[in-house]
């Protein structure tokens, strides 16, 4: 199993703490996932102590304020890092007001054309207020613009009235920890529909623990449970499940 989404370096556990449940889970490959310009070298840091791990660099939207030509600059130049498997996480939020809408643009913007001239797929975060579908239409309307070629995955998948356009465009669709909560059936009814092909698995730990665990913070670990009960949705069994996802992710990451 791997884990396609995470923070390592947010856990509260120590990074040593954090692979060694993940070993003792099966887990062979982990994504951590920058935020910013300190946050994107401490995850290179993090893959160049553990083998397991790999990196997705880029600017946050809510991190996007200030983000200019320096700020592209420094992600480009940081990608060149053997580790490096792709760019984001990036895209849009107007769910929290921490970052001014043009700016996130701005931000999201630049950073598909980085990972369009580099060739690495974009990881994405869309995120909108309840009842409002804004930030998800105009996401995929800016990936829209940059062509087929691009590779896209959108993480902590959460727009479950948007799958069938996700699958039409091949973008990939990953699922956390907020798929096993019971409110979300909707979720979970989205994840069934995702081709075998296209789905992939996370925990955005710290963040989205699965149901059975959410008195404690998420550990890329946990992802176990998200895939357990995604492989029940999907009427095949665990270890199927797994293999599937770990294929999906060395086609997409190329690690």
């Amino acid at each position: 199993m791997v884990d396609t989404h995470s923070h390592i370096a947010s856990c509260p556990q120590t990074p040593e703490e954090v692979m060694e449940a993940a070993r003792a889970a099966g887990l062979t490959r982990i994504l951590t996932v920058g935020l910013d310009e300190e946050s994107n070298r401490e995850q290179i840091a993090l893959a160049e102590k553990f083998d397991e791990v790999y990196v997705a660099l880029g600017r946050h939207p809510n991190e996007a304020g200030g983000f200019g030509p320096e700020s592209a600059a420094d992600i480009e130049s940081l990608a060149g890092h053997r580790r490096v498997v792709a760019i984001g996480e990036t895209g849009l939020d107007f769910y929290r007001e921490t970052a001014d809408p043009d700016e996130q643009r701005l931000a999201f913007e630049a950073q598909i054309g980085i990972a369009s001239s580099l060739d690495l797929p974009i990881v994405i975060h869309m995120r909108d207020p309840a009842g409002s579908e804004r930030a998800v239409a105009e996401a995929f309307s800016m990936l829209d613009r940059a062509g087929q070629d691009l590779e896209v995955i959108l993480h902590c998948f959460s727009a479950p009235g948007w799958v069938e356009r996700a699958i039409e465009r091949g973008w990939y669709c990953s699922f956390a920890g907020n798929v096993t909560y019971p409110a979300n059936q909707d979720l979970r009814d989205a994840a069934a529909k995702v081709p075998r092909e296209l789905i992939l698995a996370e925990t955005d730990a710290p963040y989205l623990t699965p149901q059975s665990r959410r008195r404690h913070r998420n550990q890329p670990a946990f992802v176990v449970e998200t895939a357990e009960l995604l492989a029940e949705l999907r009427e095949v069994t665990y270890e199927d499940f797994s293999q599937t996802v770990t294929s999906n992710a060395q086609r997409v990451f190329a690690w």
